[in-house]
């Protein structure tokens, strides 16, 4: 069957030797948005550039014109490519990189090698992702022998950074004041302590976001890191939202024991794609992919003396995939790179996230959760119109809050035709908006607008249950 001659339209291509249009609504045009949908969630997703997309749909015409051919030989020195690619913008040595489907597939990969003595710790906090939380409360959960305990720090926003480093580092020392007969002696190479790849001894395994999805906060967490290093704590870095929003990541000189963020988020990727990082030093614990690959290595066997545990190989193939996602984080790069680079790009987002929030709160007649901009990249936070709560329970049942979760998101996205991310944090409603190169502050306002049409409606119908 002939292969059709596939044109791209307007928007789905573009003359790298020309200015692109300005950062607004004149980039519309490059991404795949329905006209009347004003786009304020671009973080939970991404939102797949058009130029992107059309690289991809071509990709996947020329994968079936001989899936052997592709698969056999072709796909192996593109995936290197993008590897290549995420590795230099990360600061790291591509054979330290390599791609998986999301940032909880990922963490994952690392939590379930670790090898779990009875009496190890996992920390997580209360603002974890609700998935790698509940990988945290599973591994704790599990029926056989031997298993970690889960731990939990508490973070209630806003907070300084200078707040979140010392709550952090009190619990790290509590965790350990609290078990003085447990011998924390399996740490990172880093750490002073650590005895070679086969310790003794149990181990502490920190959970950290880079930037919290709910609220979207910058965590320190480069400055957490040092502090895990000096206490001996393995640390896992969810960067899911770090690549693309996050400028000046450079893994050699932060040194965290594992990192890992999604490409399909911030960084433009097709969706289902994520880099997990892990430095020279650690790969020994990383014995197997998820789901175990052709390529895996037993420790007992004479080649893990040359290979190791294998650890770029394995996670080229861990089964039939569509491995376009993968393949377009160069076409990604290159869209970015053309619209001013990563710089540029973040800069507006950035002005635009605080700009946009103040005009928020102003519409809805509330307050941002960080004045300064030391919490806030591109996703800036903004209190909802809903009733505070001083205590809990004091205004809302656990039902009421999922029945106000739900109705918020049918109103916004089918009556008004947009969305920012709404949650209940630390006793009121917030919203996490996510400022992207095709949005202006206009839009700010616009969802403004929906929220106090909405909450008011939810004023007067789920609220009003309480005076019943």
């Amino acid at each position: 069957m002939p292969i059709p001659s596939l044109r791209p339209s307007e928007g789905e291509t573009y003359d790298a030797s020309q200015k692109p249009p300005p950062f607004g609504h004149s980039l519309k045009r490059y991404f795949a948005l329905d006209d009347d949908y004003v786009n304020l969630n671009h973080g939970s997703y991404g939102s797949l550039p058009l130029p992107v997309l059309f690289s991809a749909t071509q990709m996947g015409y020329e994968i079936e014109r001989n899936p052997d051919l592709f698969h056999r030989f072709k796909v192996k020195p593109l995936l290197d490519k993008a590897r290549e690619s995420v590795a230099n913008m990360i600061g790291a040595d591509t054979d330290e990189v390599v791609l998986v489907p999301n940032a909880t597939h990922a963490l994952n990969t690392v939590l379930r090698n670790f090898e779990w003595r009875e009496g190890d710790v996992i920390i997580g906090a209360t603002t974890t992702y609700g998935a790698v939380a509940n990988t945290i409360r599973y591994l704790a959960d599990r029926s056989e022998q031997p298993r970690p305990e889960a731990v939990v720090v508490t973070y209630e926003f806003p907070l300084t950074h200078a707040q979140i480093l010392n709550i952090f580092r009190s619990k790290l020392r509590d965790v350990k004041q609290q078990r003085p007969n447990t011998p924390f002696t399996d740490v990172p190479p880093l750490s002073p302590g650590h005895d070679g790849a086969n310790p003794q001894g149990n181990k502490i395994v920190a959970v950290i976001d880079s930037i919290t999805a709910n609220p979207g906060a910058l965590m320190p967490w480069q400055e957490m890191v040092r502090v895990c290093r000096e206490e001996g704590v393995w640390t896992v870095i969810d960067a899911a939202h770090s690549i693309g929003q996050e400028p000046g990541i450079n893994l050699r000189e932060a040194q965290p024991d594992f990192w890992l963020s999604n490409c399909h988020k911030w960084l433009y990727a097709k969706r289902g794609c994520a880099v997990l990082y892990v430095p020279k030093r650690n790969q020994y614990i990383i014995k197997t992919s998820i789901p175990a690959s052709h390529e895996y290595v037993s420790p007992s066997s004479p080649e893990a003396k040359v290979k190791g545990t294998n650890f770029a190989m394995q996670h080229d193939w861990t089964g039939a995939t569509d491995f376009t996602r993968y393949l377009t984080i160069p076409d990604a790069l290159a869209f970015r790179e053309w619209l001013g680079g990563e710089k540029a790009i973040n800069d507006y987002c950035h002005k635009l996230a605080m700009d946009g929030q103040k005009v928020l709160a102003e519409v809805m007649s509330t307050q941002v959760m960080d004045e300064t901009g030391e919490l806030t990249l591109n996703m800036p936070n903004v209190a909802l119109p809903l009733p505070a709560e001083r205590t809990p329970g004091e205004i809302y049942t656990p039902e009421q809050l999922k029945k106000i979760d739900l109705h918020l998101r049918d109103k916004l996205l089918n009556e008004w035709k947009t969305y920012a991310v709404h949650y209940f944090h630390a006793g009121r409603w917030w919203c996490r908006c996510s400022a992207q190169v095709f949005n202006e502050v206009s839009d700010f306002e616009y969802l403004g607008r929906a929220f106090n049409a909405v909450c008011k409606e939810i004023e007067e119908t789920v609220l009003s249950e309480n005076s019943d």
